[in-house]
């Protein structure tokens, strides 16, 4: 059976018919071809899938497209400007080197993001501590500590666009 949803994704209205049992993160990456979501675990445990679901961190693969129908969807590709320029959180993770594989990139950084509207202070102990629930297998933390302590403080200084 299939259901009829409306989401805006990256401020675009898409509008879909999907089977009841579909997966936000298989719609971002079959559906509509956004494959810096990365599928890592399939048990919401490494955050590789993490999005903004009306701007809140959220795991893509344990989210049915029902689930967040009328919602408005951020992907790691909504973060830059229409100019390309990339957001904040992004420039930081490439200045402090805080990827290597770069399969959990996307999810730490939109974790980042969402971490300025919680509130979360710009500093290292914080930052570690709700970063829990987002794993890298390559790195380690501290260049991912760092360019997200950057990042939150280079948010908060610049007014949202």
């Amino acid at each position: 059976m299939a259901l009829s949803v409306t989401l805006q994704i990256n401020g675009h209205r898409v509008e879909a018919a999907v089977p009841a049992n579909t997966l936000l993160v298989d719609f971002i990456r079959e559906d509509l071809g956004l494959t810096g979501t990365h599928q890592g675990c399939d048990t919401a445990q490494c955050g590789a899938c993490t999005v903004l679901v009306d701007g809140a961190a959220s795991k893509s693969c344990n989210l049915l497209v029902a689930q967040v129908n009328g919602s408005a969807i951020t992907t790691i590709e909504g973060l830059a400007t229409e100019g390309g320029a990339l957001h904040p959180m992004q420039q930081a993770f490439g200045r402090h080197h805080a990827l290597q594989c770069g399969y959990c990139t996307s999810g730490m950084v939109m974790r980042g993001v969402a971490m300025a509207a919680e509130g979360v202070p710009a500093e290292a102990e914080a930052v570690r501590c709700a970063l829990t629930g987002n794993l890298c297998r390559c790195t380690g933390y501290r260049g991912i500590v760092d360019a997200v302590c950057e990042g939150l403080q280079r948010m908060r200084e610049v007014p949202a666009a």
